[in-house]
Order: C-alpha cells, then sequence, then structure tokens
C-alpha cells in the first residue's frame, strides 16, 4: 500500500559522508557517556531491594535521601518515577544485613519522618498514619532480588544480545550477501549504543525491560534493512544500467511510503506505551522509542551506505548468466 509514490530519486548516497560522520560523532558521544557515567543498573542486575512509596504532597528527594541514607545501608539510591508523588529507593545488597528486614527499616523511617507510626491495622501492608488519621506516605510495592540472581539475569542478557547479533549476521549474508551482513549489523549496533548512550546520559533506570526493547530494536531495525537491500536486489535485476550509488537511491526512494506507514503506526502504538503505560513500561517505551527513530536513520544513511563503500554490485546478487530481468517491463534496463 502506498499513500504517495515520489517520481524522481532522491539522491541519498551523495550525502551519505555527511551523514555519517553526524552518525559517528553521535556514536562516539554515546560510547563515552556509556564509559564516563555508564548505565544505572536496576537491582533486577545489581541485587538489593527496592520500596516503592507514594506521598500525599510532593516529595522532598534530599530530604527523603538524608532520612534513608541514615539507615547505614550505604550508596542508597532515591528518585522520582512517573510523578512527584511518587519515589523509589533502591538499597545495595551488604554484608550483614537481613534484606528481608529492609523494607519495613525504610518504610518505617519514611513514616518516622512524616510525623506518622506504623499501623497494623491492614495486615497485608504496612500503612503510615499521623496524629489526623491520614496516610501521609504509603507503601506501594517492595522487592527483593539477590545479587547471585542479578549476575545470572546480566550474563544472560549479554547472551541474548550476542545470538541475536550473530544470528543477524548469519541470515543476512545467507539471504544476501556478506557486504549486507556487515553494513546491517554495523547499523543496528550503532541503534543499541546511541539507546545505551541515552540511558547512560540521562540515568535512566536500565532493567530487564529495557534490555527487551533493546533486543525488540535490533530485530525491528534488521527489518527496515532487509526491506531496502531486498529491494536492492530487485532494482539490480531490473535497471540494469544504472550504477550502485543509482540503484540505492531507488531502492531507498520506492520504498519511503512503506516506510512512512510502518514507522508512523509502530511509533503511535509505542507512544501510547510511553503515555499511559505507566512506570512499568516507561522505560520499555523509551528505549523503543529512540530505537525506531534512529533506526530508520540507520537503515537508510548507514547501512546502505556501508554496502555500497564496501563495493556491493550486480555481480554479487546475481551469479546467473542469463537475463534477471522481465523483458516486458518498459522501465526494463532504463536508467532514472
Amino acid at each position: 500500500m502506498e499513500f504517495f509514490r515520489i517520481r524522481r530519486d532522491i539522491p541519498f548516497m551523495r550525502h551519505a559522508l555527511v551523514f555519517n560522520i553526524i552518525s559517528a560523532l553521535t556514536f562516539l558521544a554515546a560510547v563515552f557517556f556509556l564509559v564516563t557515567r555508564g548505565l544505572n543498573f536496576s537491582i533486577e542486575f545489581t541485587g538489593g531491594t527496592a520500596v516503592e512509596a507514594t506521598y500525599a504532597q510532593s516529595a522532598n528527594l534530599e530530604r527523603l535521601r538524608g532520612v534513608v541514607g541514615g539507615l547505614g545501608y550505604g550508596d542508597v539510591q532515591v528518585q522520582n518515577y512517573g510523578t512527584s508523588h511518587d519515589v523509589i529507593i533502591r538499597v545495595p545488597t551488604k554484608a550483614g544485613v537481613d534484606q528481608k528486614k529492609v523494607p519495613d527499616r525504610v518504610f518505617g523511617a519514611l513514616c518516622a519522618a512524616e510525623s506518622g507510626s506504623i499501623s497494623t491495622a491492614d495486615s497485608s501492608r504496612p500503612i503510615c498514619v499521623n496524629a489526623a488519621k491520614a496516610e501521609p506516605v504509603v507503601m506501594k510495592r517492595s522487592e527483593l532480588v539477590g545479587p547471585s540472581v542479578g549476575d545470572e539475569l546480566m550474563r544472560n542478557g549479554l547472551y541474548a544480545m550476542i545470538s541475536v547479533v550473530i544470528g543477524i549476521m548469519l541470515y543476512l549474508a545467507f539471504r544476501f550477501e556478506w557486504k549486507f551482513s556487515i553494513a546491517a549489523i554495523v547499523a543496528n549496533l550503532h541503534d543499541v549504543v546511541i539507546i545505551l548512550g541515552f540511558f547512560a546520559f540521562f540515568q535512566w533506570e536500565f532493567g530487564l525491560s529495557v534490555l527487551a526493547g533493546v533486543l525488540a530494536v535490533l530485530g525491528y531495525s534488521v527489518n527496515e534493512s532487509v526491506v531496502i537491500f531486498d529491494r536492492i536486489r530487485e532494482t539490480f535485476r531490473v535497471l540494469r544500467k544504472l550504477s550502485t550509488m543509482q540503484v540505492i537511491d531507488h531502492a531507498i526512494t520506492s520504498t519511503i511510503s512503506r516506510t512512512i506507514i510502518t514507522h508512523f503506526c509502530t511509533q503511535m502504538m509505542v507512544l501510547s506505551m510511553l503515555v499511559f503505560g505507566g512506570p512499568t513500561l516507561h522505560y520499555f517505551a523509551m528505549a523503543l522509542t529512540i530505537g525506531i527513530c534512529f533506526g530508520i536513520y540507520s537503515s537508510v544513511f548507514v547501512a546502505a551506505a556501508i554496502a555500497m563503500w564496501l563495493g556491493v554490485k550486480r555481480e554479487d546478487l546475481i551469479r546467473s548468466g542469463k537475463p534477471e530481468f522481465d523483458p516486458n517491463d518498459p522501465n526494463a534496463g532504463a536508467v532514472v
């Protein structure tokens, strides 16, 4: 389906060098932030205890850091999520500390700081009640992850990403040509590193849901590259008088309508998750949003350009000595 068709090919590859320089600078910036700031791993990876609480008024984070820091748990992280009323407190694993008692101690300190006391009326969860019988702070949930579980998740996540990369390279090398395989994987890793760079720069929490989003971006981005590569192969067969640069420009131009429709619909779904999905899906949707935007860019200006610079040509994709075009096609052999 096409909403519009561009009659004249857009010379994308004429400006490929400029766009790839911009891409390289963005990539290096992402690597810089990853090295200098690092990722803000969730306790799913690092191990520890997370306590989520909701305040009746906007939470004073500096005050809360002092309250929780006084418990002697070390480098405790306190930050907002969702709204200014919601806070999440991450307590790292510490030798000699019973992690099962950490949520009650943390919530008790939060409640005491609000001049309240813990009520045992509800046995399912602790409730903080002050003199006015109000609930200045409510514990929404707590989560405990052991350090061995975090190490295992980190290791398995790395194995999953390596497996995806190898699988993509083998698939493209088998279906097309090794030059396309290298071009696509460089473009995909470009997207992944930039996503991680955003998370490192803004210190967004990197958890299992974000890792799932990164793996989804790998598959989503390579799909766009495959569409363009497939059109390049078709164009080599039909328009035999075009140069490699012209073939790539024609392939990208002829898939623009499909690209806009597909990515617009996908982005609308992802933005819905980002806005209405709540804190559970927030960073997952953020990773997808960044990945989709840069996935379009990398498929056109990175993957296609690298394939061109690697010297892909008609003979790499069409090894038969017979004509590979339809003689009844009026455009066969024409220069566009």
